[in-house]
């Protein structure tokens, strides 16, 4: 017996010393020897970079260079760079343009050139979205994180409810979000005839209020809830992005992560009483398809009686991810790019009483309508310089799925890359010396004559993945600029900050103080 329980504990000890050295080796492959190896295979293929620091790699300098560009303002230009991704800048100045930065014990190359750019975004199978972590899922889920055939079947579920018709749909609860914050404006202002006014919390509360409106209906002020909730959101987010420096921290019971974590039961469980509500109304008989979520449940429905099989349609939990999409991208990519555009408007006044002209000759005082707005040629150029000074995103990424070829690159499975939007929009290079200046009329004969036909301006993304959404974001951005220049000029306030900051999106640190005149 004595013999046989000596057998058993020497069983049990050799089993747990063998189960721990292989946790042993692990955790060394993943903070040293991995790491150590991806860095001599960029160096031979002349990528230069930090040295490998254990753990770390570079996030603490990353951190503590983001809190010094934030703590306070720039001049006022368009020379943003600095202050948005300084990390990335003082890389590209120490090593050039082939370089790499360490997020923790993972290396991330920097992609900048044009080819490069248009051959990894047309190999979607390849170039995959990087694994959607703890707070994309809480604020950007559904279509813009999927890959393979899960990203496909949701393209194709979801691309019906924005083609040109259903856009066109879409104009009068825009009109109506915008004609509120109008009046609202207007009785500020009527009193002395001018005001001063930060209309950033302003925009955002009226594109909150239109994508509501076009998202669930008649159910918009349920939506607007919904969308206070994610506005929290994005804030925690940012907060403990900037402050992960221990890995497996965001996964501990802290205050900020139970906060969130309730944030996001709360959203999920306000999405899922109005899908439940309106697949209900549909199964009764009633006509739900005029809004973004009755036409992603019709489209769903169809697709699924077209093959009887509910796999070829999505679940509830993931038409919640939709909705959660919808909102963020929906809300936050129209609000940034009309501040932008009111803000280098109050600063080039010749472009926007060019742009003045032009709205009041083809509209008047009148109602702008769809092929009206379809047919602006200042107010679109003036948009695309604002979108390439200032990208919605200032980055973005994606992760070679197997190992492959990029150019003359050789790729390791599990590489990460960088597309630096802001640093392309921003490249001499490609834009001419005048890079750094608002010139719309860089974009009079287009955008391929603009970039000399490279893939170098893609404020929603380029090839297969662009964005959804675009069109709905010009079209409600054409459409309450033209409102906004046929009721008010505007220009800068002097209490005015010039602070870009990227949370998430690319937003105005202090506001958007300027002063409305009416007209």
């Amino acid at each position: 017996m004595e013999i046989s329980d000596y057998y058993t504990s020497t069983a049990i000890i050799s089993s747990c010393i063998i189960i721990l050295l292989a946790l042993a080796w692990k955790l060394l492959n993943w903070v040293w020897l991995k790491p150590k190896r991806l860095e001599k295979l960029l160096r031979e293929q002349g990528f230069k970079g930090n040295p490998y620091r254990l753990v770390f790699g570079d996030l603490k300098d990353i951190s503590a260079l983001i809190k010094e560009a934030h703590s306070k303002p720039i001049n006022l230009s368009d020379d943003i760079v600095p202050r948005i991704i300084p990390e990335f800048q003082n890389l590209v100045k120490k090593y050039g343009r082939k370089t790499y930065i360490w997020y923790g014990p993972e290396p991330a190359i920097f992609i900048q050139e044009p080819e490069l750019l248009r051959e990894a975004a047309q190999s979607i199978n390849i170039f995959h979205k990087p694994q959607a972590g703890q707070f994309t899922k809480l604020l950007t889920p559904g279509l813009a994180s999927y890959n393979g055939d899960k990203w496909a079947k949701h393209r194709k579920l979801i691309n019906p409810a924005f083609n040109g018709e259903r856009l066109k749909n879409m104009l009068p609860s825009f009109h109506t979000s915008a004609n509120e914050m109008m009046r609202k404006w207007e009785e500020i202002v009527s009193p002395k005839g001018s005001c001063e006014l930060d209309v950033w919390p302003n925009l955002q509360s009226m594109t909150s209020d239109a994508i509501s409106r076009t998202a669930f209906g008649s159910n918009y002020e349920e939506g607007r809830k919904i969308f206070e909730l994610q506005a929290e959101q994005i804030e925690h987010c940012v907060k403990a992005l900037w402050s992960l420096f221990i890995p497996g921290w965001r996964f501990l019971p802290t205050k900020r992560n139970r906060k969130m974590s309730q944030i996001g039961k709360a959203v999920d469980g306000a999405i899922r009483e109005i899908i439940n509500a309106r697949i209900n109304a549909m199964r009764a008989g009633e006509s739900c398809d005029d809004d973004l979520l009755g036409r992603l449940l019709e489209s769903n429905s169809q697709e699924i009686a077209k093959h009887r099989d509910r796999d070829f349609g999505m679940t509830t939990e993931e038409v919640i991810e939709e909705c959660k999409l919808f909102y963020f991208a929906g809300q936050e990519t129209t609000s940034v790019l009309l501040v932008w555009t009111m803000i280098l408007l109050s600063r080039h006044q010749d472009w926007q009483v060019r742009a003045r002209d032009e709205v009041l000759q083809l509209f008047g005082t009148k109602k702008p309508d769809f092929d009206g707005l379809n047919r602006l040629k200042l107010v679109t150029i003036i948009l695309y310089e604002v979108l390439r000074l200032y990208p919605p995103l200032p980055v973005n990424s994606r992760r070679a799925a197997a190992e492959t070829k990029l150019g003359n690159l050789t790729l390791p499975s599990g590489m990460l890359l960088l597309k630096h939007i802001m640093l392309i929009h921003h490249d001499p290079e490609i834009w001419g010396d005048d890079v750094q200046e608002f010139k719309p009329e860089r974009f009079s004969e287009g955008v391929s004559n603009a970039t000399k036909g490279q893939a170098a301006f893609f404020p929603f993304g380029w090839g297969p993945r662009i964005c959804t959404g675009q069109n709905f974001a010009l079209l409600e951005a054409k459409l309450v600029l033209v409102m906004i220049l046929q009721r008010f000029s505007f220009e800068l306030s002097p209490s005015y900050i010039h602070a870009p900051q990227t949370m998430i999106t690319l937003r105005p640190q202090h506001g958007a103080h300027l002063i409305l005149h009416k007209l």
